[in-house]
């Protein structure tokens, strides 16, 4: 029960964010059809920051204590890319248009992805 909350949080800041961020499409013809596509890209998201954020965390710690934490801010970036790229090659109808769509995108996915997850309990 705690992935499908965690795969919803994810999904809703995702479609969240192609709605402030332009450079950020879901191009699906319907509503049901959006839907899928965004539960699909933040399962494909959730797989990425799952598979690679610890290996990258540990291989770059040197960058992340360099730049105070800020590095962070471009690995999520790139991964998010990396979720666009992923689901173009798969068919989806979501796009990534280039790294700052990419960069405030992750913010925008991160933060209200941290205020949904205030809002809404983790099951026991």
């Amino acid at each position: 029960m705690a992935f499908v909350i965690r795969l919803a949080i994810t999904a809703v800041a995702l479609w969240i964010a192609t709605l402030i961020v332009s450079g950020i499409d879901v191009t699906a013809r319907t509503t049901g059809g959006e839907v899928a596509t965004v539960l699909v890209v933040a399962l494909i998201f959730g797989i990425v920051n799952a598979v690679l954020k610890p290996i990258i965390r540990v291989v770059g710690c040197v960058f992340y204590l360099l730049t105070l934490g800020l590095f962070a801010l471009v690995v999520n970036a790139l991964l998010f890319m990396l979720t666009g790229w992923i689901a173009e090659r798969t068919g989806l109808p979501f796009a990534v248009d280039g790294f700052w769509p990419a960069f405030w995108g992750a913010i925008i996915v991160a933060v209200v992805s941290w205020v949904i997850s205030l809002v809404v309990p983790e099951p026991d």
